[in-house]
C-alpha cells in the first residue's frame, strides 16, 4: 500500500548491466506474454507497463524503481516487438516438417516466451495462418576478424591493442516503404570483441513507430520516420545505456539500377541514459549517474553497381544528471566504414571508429574527465536474406 505513493518511488542502486540489459529483457518476456497470445502491438505494450509497475510496487519490499519502470517498459517494448517478428518470421519459412522443427527451435531461442506458447497448444511444428501470412524480409550479415584500440589516450598506432571482432547486423523490413505499423521497419547491430574488461561491445536497435511520405523527386524519395532507440555501449574507456525518441529526415536517391545513396539526420530527447561516474557510490553497487537530454544523429550509405558500400553513422548526445552528482555528459559515437563485396555473399569490411563520453561536474571538487576509445577494424563478412 505504501508503494501506492507517489513519493515511494527512487533511483536503485543495481548494477549497470542488471538495470540495462537484463530489465529491458524481462521486460520483452511480460510483452511477448500477450503479443504470443494474440494481442496487439499497443496492447502488449500497456501490458508490459501494468506488468513492471506490478512488479515494482507489489512484487519487491524495497522502494519501487523510477529507472527499472523505464528500461522495464520502454527497453522491453523495442525488444519484445523485435524478438516477435524475427521469431515470426522464422516460423513462415519451414517448408516440410523437418524444416519446420528447425526453425521452431532457432524462434524457441530467440523468443522463448513465444515457443513455450506453441509448445503449450500443440502449434509447435505445425503451420498456422498467422505465420504463413508473414511476407517479411530479413537481411542479414556476420562479420568475423580483429581489430586495434586504445583506451588510455597513448599513441594508437603504437600503444593500441590488439584483438578478436564479431559483429552481427540484420535489417527487417514489412513491405517496401511500408509505415503503416509500429516496428515495419529496424535495424540492429550487435558487436563483441575481447578487450580488458569488455566482451560485449554494443547493442543497437533502431526502430520505426510512424513514418510519412513526404514527397517524390526527380531525383529520389523524401521521407519523415519516428525511430525508437535503443544503445548499449561498453568498452574498456567507458560504458553508456540509453533508450531515446528520434525523428528522421530521410532521403533516398537511385542513379540506374545498381546506385543508390541514402542519407538520415535526425533529432530527438533521450528518455533516460546511464553513464558512469567515478566519483559516485550509490549504495551498493551502483557508479554511474541517470540523466535525460537530446539525441542527434546522422547516417549515410553509398552503394555503386552493388558491390562497393561506403557509410558513415553517428550517434550523439547531451543529458543531464537526474539522479546522481550534478552533471551533464556529452557522448559522440562515429563510425566509417567500407564494405566490398568478394563473390557470392562474402565482402571484405573495413572501418574505423570513435567514442567519446566527457562528464562536466557541477561541483568545482570533482574535476571533469573524458574518455576516449578509437578503434579500426577489417573483418570477413557472410551475407544472408531470408
Amino acid at each position: 500500500i505504501n508503494h501506492q505513493r507517489i513519493s515511494a518511488w527512487d533511483w536503485d542502486d543495481n548494477e549497470f548491466s542488471t538495470n540495462q540489459i537484463d530489465h529491458p529483457y524481462h521486460g520483452q518476456l511480460y510483452f511477448n506474454a500477450f503479443r504470443s497470445n494474440g494481442y496487439n502491438f499497443y496492447e502488449a505494450s500497456a501490458a508490459t507497463l501494468v506488468g513492471s509497475y506490478i512488479w515494482e510496487t507489489a512484487g519487491e519490499t524495497q522502494h519501487p524503481s523510477i529507472n527499472d519502470l523505464v528500461n522495464t517498459s520502454f527497453g522491453g517494448i523495442i525488444l519484445g516487438e523485435m524478438t516477435h517478428r524475427v521469431s515470426r518470421n522464422i516460423i513462415a519459412r519451414g517448408r516440410n516438417r523437418q524444416h519446420r522443427v528447425r526453425n521452431e527451435i532457432a524462434a524457441f531461442i530467440i523468443n522463448p516466451v513465444n515457443g513455450l506458447n506453441r509448445l503449450l497448444d500443440g502449434s509447435f511444428g505445425k503451420v498456422d495462418p498467422y505465420s504463413a501470412a508473414d511476407s517479411s524480409i530479413i537481411r542479414a550479415e556476420i562479420d568475423l576478424g580483429v581489430r586495434r584500440f586504445d583506451a588510455q589516450d597513448g599513441d594508437f598506432f603504437i600503444e593500441g591493442k590488439n584483438s578478436l571482432y564479431g559483429r552481427l547486423r540484420f535489417w527487417y523490413q514489412n513491405g517496401e516503404h511500408n509505415y503503416k505499423h509500429p516496428f515495419d521497419q529496424f535495424y540492429v547491430n550487435f558487436e563483441m570483441g575481447n578487450g580488458d574488461s569488455t566482451l560485449i561491445n554494443a547493442v543497437n536497435v533502431h526502430a520505426l513507430i510512424a513514418g510519412a511520405k513526404f514527397f517524390k523527386s526527380k531525383s529520389g524519395d523524401h521521407y519523415g520516420l519516428l525511430n525508437a532507440n535503443y544503445d548499449f555501449y561498453n568498452n574498456d574507456a567507458f560504458f553508456y545505456g540509453a533508450q531515446s525518441v528520434t525523428y528522421n529526415w530521410v532521403s533516398e536517391f537511385r542513379y540506374k539500377k545498381d546506385n543508390r545513396l541514402n542519407i538520415s539526420l535526425g533529432t530527438g530527447a533521450v528518455l533516460l541514459a546511464a553513464v558512469p561516474d567515478p566519483y559516485l557510490l550509490y549504495g551498493d553497487s551502483r557508479n554511474y549517474n541517470y540523466g535525460s537530454g537530446a539525441s542527434y544523429r546522422f547516417r549515410s550509405e553509398l552503394s555503386l553497381i552493388n558491390r562497393l558500400m561506403l557509410s558513415v553513422d553517428y550517434n550523439g548526445g547531451i543529458f543531464y544528471t537526474i539522479s546522481g552528482n550534478k552533471s551533464y555528459y556529452v557522448l559522440h559515437a562515429g563510425t566509417a566504414e567500407g564494405s566490398l563485396r568478394l563473390f557470392n555473399r562474402f565482402s571484405l569490411n573495413m572501418s574505423s571508429g570513435y567514442f567519446s563520453l566527457a562528464g562536466h561536474f557541477k561541483d568545482e571538487e570533482l574535476p571533469d574527465f573524458k574518455r576516449n576509445f578509437p578503434t579500426a577494424r577489417i573483418s570477413l563478412g557472410y551475407n544472408v536474406q531470408f
